[in-house]
């Protein structure tokens, strides 16, 4: 007989993202600041990020409408463009390499259920963004996975798993469309 799903046995106490006021804090100032499309500058984004622990380079671009889960569990390399509206949902580590490109409404997803046990208990993996991998519009990507150096994920496609470096990927799941991306 198929197992059910039984919400009330959920049970997440292991996951302990941080200190219940400074994730409260960071909720606040994350409305008022990441995600307040009004802002148009970059810097003041930087500077909340770094002040709430994120580790961010030199040189880096943050869009309006974006939203970071925990900038605590964040790495951002140097020259990097984070489009409107990104959301990196960092229930675990997220680090972004040098010169890499979220455009706009990518998200990047480090937790999710397991479906197989009736608890649908959390599961969290990091994600790994490597040198010059560009994520297009509108594109996901799970956790767990690694985009590979200079690769590219189509618009509007899901990364299921690792991606090669320097090839093309799109659908979903995301496959890759060409050998090797050659300069």
């Amino acid at each position: 007989m198929a197992k059910k799903v039984n919400l009330e046995s959920y049970d997440n106490s292991w996951y302990k993202p941080g200190n219940s006021f400074k994730i409260f804090l960071w909720y606040m100032v994350n409305e008022l600041v990441l995600k307040n499309s009004y802002l148009p500058f970059s810097s003041p984004r930087k500077l909340v990020l770094q002040f709430f622990g994120a580790k961010i380079g030199s040189g880096v671009i943050f869009k309006p409408g974006i939203n970071i889960k925990y900038p605590w569990h964040l790495k951002i390399g140097d020259h990097c463009w984070i489009g409107e509206n990104v959301w990196i949902d960092n229930l675990s580590q997220v680090t972004i390499e040098n010169n890499v490109c979220l455009s706009q409404g990518a998200m990047l997803l480090c937790g999710n259920h397991n479906y197989k046990e009736v608890t649908f208990d959390l599961k969290v993996e990091p994600i790994i963004i490597k040198t010059g991998a560009w994520l297009g519009a509108k594109t996901i990507v799970c956790p767990g996975v690694t985009i590979g150096s200079h690769s590219i994920l189509s618009v509007g496609s899901i990364a299921t798993k690792d991606l090669e470096a320097y090839c093309i990927y799109k659908g979903n799941p995301a496959l890759k469309i060409n050998d090797r991306i050659i300069n």
